[in-house]
């Protein structure tokens, strides 16, 4: 055991790592070194055997613990840390009361495993801002795992069928015997021949090389809701990969990305739009457009002697809900009054003028805004 790899690098993970991480580096490296992406590589076929078997160290809670306090001694035989190879004290009494059929009373023992659940798989699909505000329905490519078309799933040649493993009869669990500090004491364990299964096949799908399942490109079509956000996820449950020989299929998690708008921006089912009027519409009043976000446009009457950043909430022409489309955010319009940056001669004689008719009481509420900087300073 003394050459074996640390489980922990083998995975590319710290001792510090989550279930998560750990689950979403081993399904990464898996896929990295899996034979069918490897054909005849030796050195990747022994690299997925090393990531499988840290794998399934590190996703149990009480082998990772063992692993941690001992390392692979844990799991040697007679180790384990003085415990005869188990790697804790619930194993230890389990295999004593093993020999009387309750191995599992302290939840040890074997277990019948069965082809395991088909791998979660998760991708991002980029869509336009008004595709999450009006909602779509887009076709999108994954390479994923399905069912082999030539053994129909079962992972047998045609012809051929799987049969019941002869070491277990069938139970996916055997008893080993081992000597420990008790003296001789009887576990249940996983079969070492069908990998708990109960089944074994003497003729394997040529195809699939027994997995019952293939490597494949797939087209899905994919309903994006009204008023998804950038962000969120839409679940697609059993459109993961394909299980083991039958077994039931993971589920695929489409991560969203929103491109920004050039001229509206987001704020839970609130929308912003920033609207330039000029001095005179904002002094006088005027009618303008409003441009919406599907293409149409509204008509409002700005008030005379608008200020500068007044908001204008029209009603009901925002972002549906997601849990409930009836309910729409508001589009939120700042009035942006806008300054000349170049002026004539003659237009700033006017401007002047302007001024200079306004009197002394226009004059009078721009000095009382200073003697309040001034006072609020001193």
């Amino acid at each position: 055991m003394a050459n074996k790899n640390d489980y922990y690098e083998v995975l590319g993970i710290t001792k510090q790592a989550s279930d998560d991480d750990i689950k979403k580096a081993y399904r990464n490296m898996a896929k990295k070194y899996h034979p069918d992406n490897n054909p005849g590589d030796k050195t990747a076929e022994a690299k997925f055997k090393e990531v499988n078997e840290a794998n399934a160290i590190l996703s149990d809670g009480e082998k990772r613990r063992a692993y941690d306090q001992y390392g692979h001694s844990a799991f040697q035989q007679g180790g384990g840390g003085g415990w005869g190879g188990h790697s804790d004290i619930n194993d230890m009494f389990s295999s004593v009361f093993s020999q009387m059929d309750i191995g599992d009373l302290f939840g040890g023992g074997g277990r019948r495993r069965g082809p395991r659940r088909g791998a979660d798989m998760q991708m991002r699909l980029p869509i336009k801002f008004e595709e999450a505000v009006f909602g779509t329905t887009r076709d999108i490519q994954m390479q994923t795992y399905d069912s082999c078309g030539t053994c129909k799933g079962s992972g047998a040649a045609p012809g051929s069928h799987a049969e019941n493993c002869k070491k277990c009869n069938g139970s996916g669990t055997e008893r080993v015997v081992r000597q420990t500090m008790l003296g001789m004491m009887t576990s249940v364990e996983t079969c070492s021949a069908c990998r708990g299964e109960g089944k074994v096949i003497r003729d394997p799908c040529p195809t699939c090389r027994g997995q019952g399942r293939v490597r494949i490109t797939k087209t899905l079509q994919v309903t994006v809701p009204k008023g998804i956000d950038d962000g969120q996820q839409i679940k697609l449950a059993g459109k993961g990969e394909v299980g083991e020989k039958g077994a039931q299929p993971g589920d695929l998690y489409i991560s969203i990305q929103v491109s920004p708008h050039k001229l509206f921006t987001r704020s839970g089912t609130n929308l912003h739009l920033d609207v330039p009027i000029t001095f005179v519409q904002a002094a006088l009043g005027d009618e303008i457009s409003i441009p919406l976000l599907d293409g149409s446009e509204e008509t409002y009457t700005i008030k005379g002697g608008t200020q500068p950043g007044a908001v204008v909430n029209l009603k009901g022409k925002g972002v549906p809900s997601l849990r409930n489309n009836r309910n729409v955010g508001d589009l939120l319009v700042k009035l942006s009054v806008t300054v000349p940056t170049q002026m004539t001669d003659r237009q700033k004689e006017l401007l002047m003028a302007f001024n200079e008719a306004m009197g002394d009481d226009y004059k009078y509420h721009k000095k009382r805004w200073f003697d309040k900087v001034k006072e609020y300073f001193t």
